[in-house]
């Protein structure tokens, strides 16, 4: 069946409704991300109208100005605050909430999630400290796991970060993280900096 012949399906407007409250009611109770596939055999249907569903129903909510969204995040639908609301939930305390996260784990965190597939040796090297402590604090909380071994002498294990990572971010993947780049000044601010560090010397000695 074609896409086109999905579409016409949906024009059954009962059909249509009891479908979305299924959707609904199943991403509701559901604790993690729910793929398309697994919603489609719930409701016995296909994956594209499911997610042609999904995706209106994600459209609906924003129309509506709702202070929650159906997203697609870490390969599967669920229901979440809308970002805009992220003041008024700041500071409230979530069941299981746990203490947060050192700069020093964010920092091991965001080079694994750039570089992945990583070992321990290079993430060490690039933080320049030993970072075994830290690696079991971001294990025991999901963020990483093992995903491999490197194939040269040793066979590091290599780390990578996780589906449960994805959704803490709200993004369906790790391709999905922003680029490096902006997070970069651009060039001019660089070289205002490097010329005001280099001024400074000069300067300090004619105060001197």
């Amino acid at each position: 069946m074609s896409d086109d012949e999905l579409v016409v399906d949906l024009t059954d407007q009962d059909h249509l409704v009891q479908l979305s409250r299924g959707i609904e009611a199943l991403v509701m109770v559901a604790s993690d991300p729910v793929p398309d596939a697994e919603l489609a055999r719930s409701l016995d249907t296909d994956e594209v109208t499911v997610r042609s569903i999904c995706v209106a129903l994600s459209d609906s909510y924003e129309d509506q100005g709702r202070g929650f969204q159906l997203a697609y995040v870490a390969g599967g639908w669920r229901f979440q605050s809308h970002p805009d609301m992220s003041d008024v939930i700041t500071g409230h305390v979530l069941d299981g909430q746990h203490q947060k996260l050192s700069p020093a784990a964010m920092e091991t965190l965001a080079i694994i999630a750039y570089k992945q597939p990583i070992s321990r040796a290079q993430i060490s090297a690039i933080r320049g400290v030993n970072v075994d402590g830290v690696l079991r604090t971001l294990s025991q909380r999901g963020y990483v796991a093992e995903i491999g071994r490197d194939e040269g002498p040793g066979q590091a294990v290599l780390f990578g970060t996780t589906q449960l990572f994805c959704e803490k971010l709200g993004i369906p993947s790790a391709n999905d993280l922003p680029p490096l780049g902006d997070f970069v000044p651009p060039a001019h601010v660089v070289e205002a900096l490097e010329h005001t560090l280099m001024a400074e010397p000069a300067d300090a000695v004619a105060g001197d």
